[in-house]
């Protein structure tokens, strides 16, 4: 399961880059680390990148490596844990009333970066394609199936 589609990471990278000087600091991408749910300390982040801050490259490289290093363990454990999913499941339930709704989609996608006015269009579509119940919304089952389908 990736959080985040690989597409998008240009689209990130430039939202993080608040200077506009082509580099992510450590704190922006913490930052976002902590928006999407991933916990970290400023020291483990240091320790991990070990840079200041990261150039276009290094961040996609580093995404590609939590991410590989996320896949491996949850293979390796051969469990998904379910309360990283809650975690973002409830970045997205605004409302906290256990479901997902176009409103709360769209205003989560733009907190993140990766809302504009083209896929707006498309945000009942989105949330259809995993609606089994066709209720107009996603539950965390629905939820659920969304995140691994790959």
């Amino acid at each position: 399961m990736s959080p985040i589609n690989s597409i998008n990471l240009p689209r990130i990278f430039s939202k993080l880059d608040n200077n506009g000087d082509g580099l992510v600091s450590l704190n922006e991408l913490k930052g976002f680390l902590d928006t999407i749910g991933i916990n970290s300390s400023q020291e483990e982040l240091e320790l991990l990148v070990g840079k200041t801050s990261l150039d276009s490259i290094d961040f996609f490289l580093f995404y590609d490596a939590i991410t590989k290093a996320y896949i491996k363990e949850s293979k390796r454990e051969n469990i998904f844990l379910e309360n990283d999913l809650q975690k973002v499941f409830r970045v997205f339930d605004l409302n906290g009333d256990g479901f997902i709704s176009c409103e709360e989609l769209q205003s989560a996608l733009s907190r993140l970066g990766l809302w504009d006015e083209q896929c707006g269009k498309d945000c009942m579509s989105m949330i259809n394609v995993y609606d089994t119940n066709s209720d107009g919304k996603l539950d965390f089952e629905e939820f659920k199936d969304m995140m691994f389908d790959n």
